[in-house]
């Protein structure tokens, strides 16, 4: 039985975890799974937006420890926890986290994963792993660049957990939504998401990865030379064109 379900609703995917009675904890399979799936999206012209979640109630309580050395079994994976952070942060498509229940450890670097992230107001986030003789390596690294730095130590190094009230503070999610609202909030950014200008969407997250590090004056010229791409885009030229005959554009 598949751990993740993949579902299309005009340009939206849905990745929903499906290992409802583990919490969705990140097996071996679970991880390889979501490696192929959020590069079949990235790949895949006709989807403009990804949403990630978790069935059950919860988003993802993190990896199966259960698994920790063991082996998945079955067909080849396409790779580990390593390989699904720089997928999530290569790919070409919008990422919108839908988080109900828990994001921990693991689920909490999906939701640093993602560029946009959505949580119930009842919904808890954390790091737990210092408290189980384990330390969140990979998880830092997206966990650094979301949240300030001191308060991601107290996260990695307290092992602590936050409520989403919390979490939209610091700039872990981007905004806490009803429980009841969750649902049509996301779907509604994932559409508004999704009917973007494809290539100039892409260009731009290209940029976005390209100056996420760089100082400001080795940014300028890096930026100024994806604007030139931009420019040279039928996307722009329509947009442009759609403007000054004061028409909605096609971009599709």
């Amino acid at each position: 039985m598949s751990e993740l379900r993949y579902e299309q609703d005009g340009r939206v995917v849905t990745l929903t975890l499906e290992r409802p009675e583990r919490k969705n904890a990140l097996s071996a399979r679970l991880v390889s799974d979501l490696i192929v799936a959020v590069e079949r999206a990235g790949e895949d012209a006709s989807v403009g937006a990804v949403v990630v979640t978790g069935a059950g109630g919860t988003f993802c309580s993190g990896g199966d420890l259960s698994q920790m050395g063991g082996s998945a079994g079955g067909a080849p994976l396409r790779g580990g926890f390593a390989e699904l952070n720089l997928a999530l942060w290569a790919c070409p498509k919008p990422i919108v986290a839908k988080v109900r229940g828990y994001a921990l450890a693991g689920g909490l670097a999906l939701v640093c994963g993602a560029h946009f992230a959505y949580a119930e107001a009842t919904a808890t986030f954390g790091a737990p792993e210092i408290q189980r003789g384990l330390f969140p390596m990979m998880v830092t690294a997206s966990l650094m660049r979301c949240v300030p730095r001191r308060r991601a130590l107290e996260l990695v190094l307290l092992g602590d957990r936050i409520d989403a009230a919390e979490a939209e503070r610091i700039g872990l999610v981007t905004r806490t939504v009803a429980p009841d609202a969750l649902d049509g909030h996301v779907d509604a950014v994932a559409r508004r998401l999704a009917h973007n200008p494809p290539a100039v969407t892409r260009l731009g997250l290209e940029a976005l990865r390209a100056q996420e590090d760089l100082a400001f004056d080795a940014a300028m010229p890096l930026l100024s030379g994806k604007l030139l791409e931009v420019l040279g885009t039928e996307d722009a030229r329509e947009g442009l064109m759609a403007f000054l005959q004061k028409r909605p554009p096609a971009w599709f």
